[in-house]
């Protein structure tokens, strides 16, 4: 079973760092802490319209999930063997 990929993002309610699960991007999400809610949000990606479309959500999931894939392809052609 592939592992969950997540992006961290800042509670406007707490503060507190949260580790948000990618496929969550765009959707409501539920701060475990306070209990404050907020919507799903890359920061990297902060500058875009809440509105955006679902299909842009998807590319952006998809351009981390890339990045994130060949940081690891990356990190294993590094390591000893």
């Amino acid at each position: 079973m592939p592992k969950s990929i997540y992006f961290v993002q800042e509670c406007p309610t707490c503060g507190r760092r949260l580790q948000i699960r990618v496929d969550y991007l765009g959707r409501e999400v539920v701060c475990q802490h306070c209990q404050g809610k907020l919507v799903a949000r890359d920061p990297a990606n902060a500058r875009l319209d809440p509105s955006q479309t679902d299909s842009e959500l998807i590319r952006r999931a998809d351009e981390l999930l890339d990045s994130v894939q060949r940081r690891q392809a990356q990190a294993r052609s590094n390591s000893p063997r």
